[in-house]
């Protein structure tokens, strides 16, 4: 049975969505801090968490900005996003589920915009930044954090099939260079590029996403089988756990 992206996604999230709220790598790390730095700046009146996931950039911005919209394609992540903010107590929070590449806000509706590890799900990649200049007041700040691709032939190759594996709904790690290029095309101006080292500890990588076990093993034997440069890059470790390449990308809308 075939179904379509938006479906996969759901399938996908919906049904984990509190493991990626208790997830320690997407609760914490410098990119989330220096999001909420950004915010603290820009004190923005209305801003936009664009695939909010655990809704963990929405916690972060929320402090600094009159409001916050977390939109992502999965209603069953944001239920549990809603819940988690009113735990919190950050009652400037609402949700609204979307795609990217098809926002239902107005044009320039917000003044700050955030997306964090959701790009690589879009199918449509540069129309998801198109819709996101699309809602942005001219002049307002956008972050967008994501893995990368390192670039190389067969790092590439590695990391995009480990990425399937362990979870159908991804589509693609672009590289730094392919980001600019988007963003740049889609409307924005380039303020600054940082790109950081993330480490995935192996079991609670595939746990988060409940892996298959066949996919499970077929990743254990990419890794096994990988050549001493790909080894050496991410950084592979006997139980699996690896390190990949992030990219935080400040712009605003020209």
């Amino acid at each position: 049975m075939t179904h379509s992206h938006d479906t996969l996604v759901q399938h996908q999230f919906g049904p984990r969505a509190a493991a990626y709220v208790s997830s320690a790598v997407h609760a914490s790390g410098e990119d989330l801090a220096a999001i909420g730095e950004i915010a603290r700046r820009h004190a923005p009146a209305h801003a936009l968490d664009l695939g909010t996931g655990g809704g963990h950039v929405a916690y972060a911005l929320a402090p600094y900005a009159g409001q916050v919209t977390a939109s992502d394609l999965s209603p069953a992540m944001l239920e549990v996003v809603a819940a988690t903010a009113a735990q919190r107590g950050l009652a400037n929070i609402d949700t609204k589920a979307a795609p990217a590449e098809n926002l239902p806000f107005e044009d320039a509706r917000f003044d700050l915009l955030a997306c964090r590890f959701s790009a690589h799900h879009w199918q449509d990649f540069v129309g998801g930044l198109r819709q996101a200049r699309r809602v942005l007041k001219d002049g307002a700040p956008a972050v967008f954090v994501d893995v990368v691709s390192p670039g190389p032939a067969a790092f590439d190759t590695h990391l995009q099939t480990v990425e399937l594996l362990r979870d159908p709904s991804h589509v693609r790690d672009y590289t730094v260079a392919q980001w600019v290029e988007a963003l740049e095309q889609s409307g924005f101006r380039l303020q600054s590029v940082q790109t950081r080292r993330l480490r995935m500890e192996y079991a609670s990588w595939v746990e988060r996403m409940q892996t298959p076990e066949v996919h499970r093993a077929a990743i254990r034997a990419l890794q096994q089988l990988a050549g001493a440069e790909t080894v050496r890059h991410f950084e592979i470790e006997a139980d699996g756990s690896f390190m990949l390449d992030t990219a935080q990308i400040e712009v605003t809308a020209a």
